[in-house]
């Protein structure tokens, strides 16, 4: 889903916190009250393809490094990736028109004589890169890697595909909503220049960011390789990415491994919401292992005292912003930083908030501090221009694939309420956003198509995408099967958490094609 904050990407990229993840969500405003919602792409009524310029376009394959600096580019090079980019219209209406490109990597089959086909990644976002990813994915299918072309795409506007930049003064387009109302107000108003800012500086191409559109480049992507069929693995947001291109292409799919679910019915610009309680269950399973390992990070002997000292460090940046490195960190920014840590559950993770925490902590205290590595570049993002790409073409997705309302004193009065039932996560979920200053979306929005057989994967404690996510896309897809992770407050299973039980679920079905008989439950580990 949506990511919104940096964090570990699966495989271990430094990106973005599965956030677009998760919400008590219901399609609003412009959208509830249009015509039935789009499914799949029209029939053709001729046999002339409008499209077969871009269907039957040659692929240049070259190298994927871009220069010495370009540690992503060294990386598919030492795996034996290349990169090409593909045309597509920008606006499928007016195919002849202008055009944009799709930058894609691919890690060919070597097994060709039990080739499978392509199977083309997403890692959530919306905004999220993707052309890296094919190497650890590999990886993770282990030998059942060898039957397939894995492909990275980097979705239009985003990375290295035709670039879309608002340039905004953060990478990210969420803040809380602060104490009262006066910080409400400011974030308003934050909220508002944001989305003046990509109507000033990209406003000819924001009504064609959206996850149609996308999938309608995916299969573009398809028939360019030569493929009638491609197999998908889509992470977070990708996960709904997936489900938009089933239903809007049917039979193009073979294999389909959905991880960190989104429910169609909950995405839109609100899709934050809901999550609340499962990032508190985070936060807690965090501050009990900060209290057993006291010695080294001092921050309390109990869970009670280590969530005691997280509230205090958002009382003192309410009174006043505490000077970190260049930055100075409000009561706005503090719940990111906090959110930010919590979509992956292990040692190293872990440890990076602890140490954020530490430095917060000694900054509420009066201390000069200079951030550990992890913690200034969060900072960085959230509060300098340096990611402002991505939080750009976040933005323009969610809020060109649903309306949100658009009435600040509607957000406001569903702060105060989640405030009650969460005063540190509450008012960031709920907080109001640029999508309330959007402009309409030019489509409605996808109606997912009943069922599909595909493998679906979520972990029990997911604070992004939750689990009762996964379990209405099972009711909805019968034919499906769902792969759950027990115990792990963990956003993105497969390859990423270690979990032989998953790993090996997902590889057989890669490899064979056939679900399992039943849903699967798989533990976690102790340790």
């Amino acid at each position: 889903m949506p990511t919104f904050l940096r964090t570990s990407e699966p495989g271990g990229r430094t990106g973005l916190a599965r956030t677009t993840v998760g919400a008590a969500l219901c399609l609003v405003g412009a959208l509830a009250l249009a015509a039935p919602p789009a499914t799949a792409e029209p029939a053709r009524t001729t046999t002339t393809d409008p499209l077969a310029r871009y269907h039957h376009q040659q692929l240049a394959w070259k190298s994927c490094l871009l220069g010495p600096d370009d540690t992503t580019g060294k990386e598919l090079q030492q795996a034996g990736a290349q990169c090409a980019d593909v045309t597509v219209p920008l606006d499928y209406d007016d195919p002849d028109g202008r055009t944009i490109t799709v930058a894609i990597s691919r890690i060919r089959a070597t097994d060709t004589a039990h080739r499978v086909g392509p199977l083309l990644l997403n890692g959530g976002g919306p905004g999220g890169q993707t052309i890296g990813d094919p190497p650890w994915v590999r990886a993770a299918m282990k030998q059942v890697g060898e039957r397939y072309d894995v492909v990275g795409v980097d979705p239009r506007f985003v990375g290295r595909s035709t670039p879309l930049d608002c340039h905004w003064p953060t990478g990210s387009l969420i803040r809380g909503a602060g104490k009262d109302r006066a910080g409400f107000d400011r974030m308003t108003a934050f909220a508002q220049e944001l989305a003046r800012l990509c109507r000033t500086h990209e406003g000819d191409l924001l009504p064609y960011a959206t996850t149609r559109n996308t999938a309608r480049d995916m299969d573009v992507v398809r028939a360019a390789l030569g493929e009638h069929r491609i197999s998908y693995l889509g992470y977070s947001y990708g996960s709904y990415l997936g489900q938009v291109y089933a239903t809007m292409f049917p039979g193009r799919t073979d294999r389909v491994v959905l991880d960190g679910l989104v429910a169609p019915n909950r995405y839109s610009p609100l899709l934050l919401r809901g999550t609340e309680q499962a990032n508190r269950h985070a936060l807690e399973g965090w501050a009990a292992w900060a209290a057993a390992r006291d010695t080294t990070y001092g921050l309390g002997r109990t869970r009670g005292a280590v969530l005691a000292v997280v509230d205090g460090i958002q009382r003192s940046a309410g009174r006043a912003p505490l000077p970190i490195g260049g930055h100075r960190v409000d009561e706005h920014v503090v719940p990111l930083v906090l959110f930010n840590g919590l979509s992956q559950d292990n040692d190293i993770a872990y440890a990076e908030l602890a140490r954020a925490v530490t430095d917060m902590r000694r900054a509420a205290g009066g201390h000069p501090v200079t951030p550990s590595p992890a913690l200034a570049g969060t900072l960085d993002f959230l509060l300098s221009g340096s990611d402002s790409s991505y939080g750009s073409a976040q933005a323009a997705i969610l809020c060109g694939d649903a309306a949100a309302p658009r009435d600040p004193e509607t957000y406001w009065r569903d702060v105060q309420r989640a405030r009650t039932r969460d005063p540190l996560f509450g008012p960031v979920t709920h907080n109001i956003g640029p999508c309330a200053f959007w402009d309409p979306p030019r489509e409605r929005p996808t109606t997912i198509r009943n069922d599909l057989p595909a493998l679906l994967v979520n972990a029990t404690g997911d604070p992004r995408t939750i689990h009762q996510n996964a379990l209405a896309v099972r009711r909805d897809w019968p034919s499906s099967r769902l792969v759950t992770l027990r115990g792990a407050d963990q956003h993105a299973v497969y390859g990423v958490f270690g979990s032989s039980c998953v790993d090996s679920t997902v590889n057989t079905y890669l490899a064979t094609g056939r679900l399992p008989a039943e849903n699967v439950t798989c533990d976690r580990l102790p340790g």
